[in-house]
């Protein structure tokens, strides 16, 4: 059988065609058989983004639901729209959010309101751009930390220790500070992070933080209507 196959491999780098139908199945098979290497080489070395936590059942897998209402999730957060780099009108200064980017801030907050806000801390980064956002799904400033602009040094240890016990934390930063992180986690070609999308942290069963997924504006309002029953 191994003959068989180095034979069939040989031809196939040949270019030429196996004269018996035995050996032109056997390099079917191994043609196959090189596919499948390397797709699973390429979904072991290429991790993908976190899963979307709208599909399915992954936030109640994710056991998402518990775990907020024990005050036990981080939330990073990226801001809403860029004025500087919109042709909608801006909120404010040019360093900001758009007017279109309050109201998506805006709804979203209602909706992760549903969730219960009770035992839920919000910091945000100190930039004009994530102050609005902030406060677009909150209703009120929010207090920002300058640790949270420098996405370069940022990582998720950093952010867990800005986490109370029983607490759970909303982080109103960037696309870059939460692309930081996910690569520091495993996923270093995860796609670069909606406006007002967040990501979702707890804790798995060796008391370490691990990303559980993405949520997109778009998917807030049904999963807070499914985590309110």
């Amino acid at each position: 059988m191994m003959r068989d196959y180095s034979n069939a491999l040989l031809a196939l780098r040949a270019g030429t065609l196996p004269r018996n139908r035995h050996t032109f199945r056997v390099l079917l098979t191994a043609a196959a058989m090189g596919v499948s290497l390397l797709l699973l080489t390429g979904y072991t070395y290429w991790p993908r983004s976190p899963i979307e936590l709208a599909s399915g059942q992954n936030m109640s897998r994710a056991g998402l639901y518990a775990s907020w209402k024990k005050g036990e999730v981080v939330v990073l957060m990226r801001h809403g729209e860029r004025c500087d780099r919109s042709d909608n009108e801006c909120l404010g200064p040019e360093d900001g959010i758009t007017r279109n980017g309050n109201q998506v801030s805006a709804e979203v907050g209602r909706s992760l309101g549903q969730l219960g806000l009770g035992q839920t801390d919000v910091i945000a980064s100190p930039s004009t751009r994530t102050a609005q956002t902030a406060e677009s799904l909150f209703g009120h400033p929010v207090a920002s930390q300058d640790w949270l602009f420098d996405c370069e040094k940022m990582n998720l240890g950093q952010v867990m220790a800005h986490k109370a016990n029983d607490r759970n934390l909303v982080v109103v930063t960037h696309s870059g500070c939460i692309g930081q992180i996910e690569s520091q986690q495993g996923y270093p070609h995860a796609e670069i992070s909606e406006y007002d999308s967040a990501v979702f942290i707890s804790l798995d069963k060796r008391s370490q933080p691990v990303i559980r997924g993405v949520l997109n504006p778009e998917d807030w309002k049904q999963l807070a209507i499914k985590g309110g029953k």
